[in-house]
């Protein structure tokens, strides 16, 4: 286990000592300690308690409460990596398939990262809050001690004599100041192991709160993903190419053929040229919808708020749409969202017999979430011919989520999350590139 990549480059550069980190790396492993004590007696006193009452539901919920009792920890831990300027770590737990108590807990329950929170919290509790009081006492307290020797010997010991640590009686002036010079040295020295203690900690608290994939997982993420960016590029260069080139020669020919019908006297070649401009106009509708389908341009132009209006008002079904973004996001998310927006709705108008949908969406904490919800019979599966099993294998190339709940008699709610932050415009433009 390697430390803290940020304590570890400053621990490499020269004047570390004289720097800001030995004391944010104290600052760190100082926290732990009320941290660790305070999990401590609140596991125990609830498990105790809660084994005392089980009789009664009281005694139940206390035992719940203590299972759970690493959320709040983590939680907790996660913003102490901020003293050692550590990119935060994610939270693992996902959102809860329906609104109310019941359904969260259930969900936290059974999900892999509330146990291991769990279990994080119990070692805090158990053994990595003395070692962080350890760390602090031996780094800082013992060379601040000997370094304060000469001032103890003038006060407390009257000019006489100071006892070093409780262990050693100096009776001298020149001894005192000699274990004062030893101090600051050993405070030098207590500086890098502070470093190293707080560097191997918040490495310990990030394999064990948010274990990474290995190598190979996340070079085939990383594979998938730039598959993905050269499959939504292609989308875009096929629907350019439409709309600039065979689309326009069409609506031409449709222009043309309605004038030489207009021009054509009565008679058997003007109805058929009437037939073939009818035949052109059909061909142009089709070809605009088969462009809209492949990639609309109102998403490429205008971003995800717009796209997902027009696709509203082109759904059979009313929908109300609630979207509160902060401007663009990457062009894959904007992507993967809509089309999960657009088949939601497609099956709301096909299977749900609703008679009213509604889109609701918000950037936040770093994640996109969007909730498409209809009042209809319910009763669908993801799995059942809906087309949301490939949007949803979309959805976890970007580390995305896809969540369907949809009890039979409704109501029906799809939930989307994508990790993403909003898009610089020239970054935009280079990734559409």
């Amino acid at each position: 286990m390697q430390p803290s990549r940020n304590v570890w480059q400053a621990l490499t550069r020269p004047g570390y000592a004289l720097s800001a980190w030995p004391w944010r790396s104290a600052a760190y492993l100082f926290t732990g300690v009320p941290t660790g004590a305070v999990t401590l007696v609140a596991i125990t006193g609830t498990v105790v308690a809660g084994t005392a009452l089980a009789v009664v539901l009281v005694g139940l919920a206390l035992l719940v409460a203590a299972a759970l009792a690493g959320i709040p920890v983590a939680a907790v831990e996660r913003r102490r990596l901020r003293l050692l300027g550590e990119m935060p770590i994610r939270d693992r737990h996902r959102a809860p398939t329906d609104t109310g108590p019941r359904s969260w807990l259930a969900t936290r329950l059974r999900e892999r990262a509330t146990w291991r929170e769990l279990g994080y919290a119990l070692l805090l509790a158990v053994a990595l809050w003395p070692v962080d009081a350890l760390a602090v006492v031996l780094a800082l307290g013992c060379p601040l001690s000997l370094l304060a020797t000469p001032l103890l010997m003038a006060t407390v010991g009257e000019g006489r004599e100071v006892k070093v640590l409780k262990l050693w009686t100096l009776t001298g002036w020149p001894e005192a100041f000699g274990v004062a010079l030893a101090g600051s040295a050993l405070l030098v020295c207590g500086a890098y192991l502070l470093g190293v203690v707080a560097g191997a900690r918040a490495a310990l608290t990030r394999l064990l709160l948010d274990p990474g994939p290995s190598e190979r997982v996340v070079e085939l993420t990383r594979s998938r993903v730039r598959l993905l960016d050269a499959f939504e590029a292609e989308r875009r260069r096929i629907e350019r190419d439409l709309h600039d080139g065979a689309q326009q020669r069409l609506v031409a020919l449709t222009m043309a053929l309605g004038l030489a019908r207009l021009d054509a006297p009565s008679g058997p070649l003007a109805e058929q040229l009437g037939k073939a401009h009818e035949e052109a106009g059909l061909a142009l509708a089709e070809l605009r919808e088969l462009i809209h389908g492949i990639h609309p341009k109102v998403l490429t132009d205008y971003g995800l708020q717009a796209a997902v209006l027009d696709a509203a008002d082109r759904s059979d079904v009313p929908v109300d749409v609630e979207l509160d973004l902060p401007g663009r996001l990457p062009p894959a998310v904007e992507s993967a969202a809509y089309f999960v927006v657009c088949e939601a709705l497609a099956n709301v108008s096909r299977h749900s017999g609703a008679a009213r949908a509604r889109v609701r969406g918000e950037h936040r904490d770093g994640r996109l979430l969007l909730a498409v919800c209809d009042d209809g019979r319910g009763g669908a599966r993801a799995g059942a011919g809906s087309g949301l099993t490939g949007l949803a294998d979309r959805v976890s190339v970007l580390d995305g989520t896809l969540t369907l709940s949809s009890p039979v008699g409704g109501p029906t709610l799809l939930r989307v999350e994508l990790p993403c932050q909003p898009c610089d415009p020239r970054e935009r433009a280079e990734r559409s590139a």
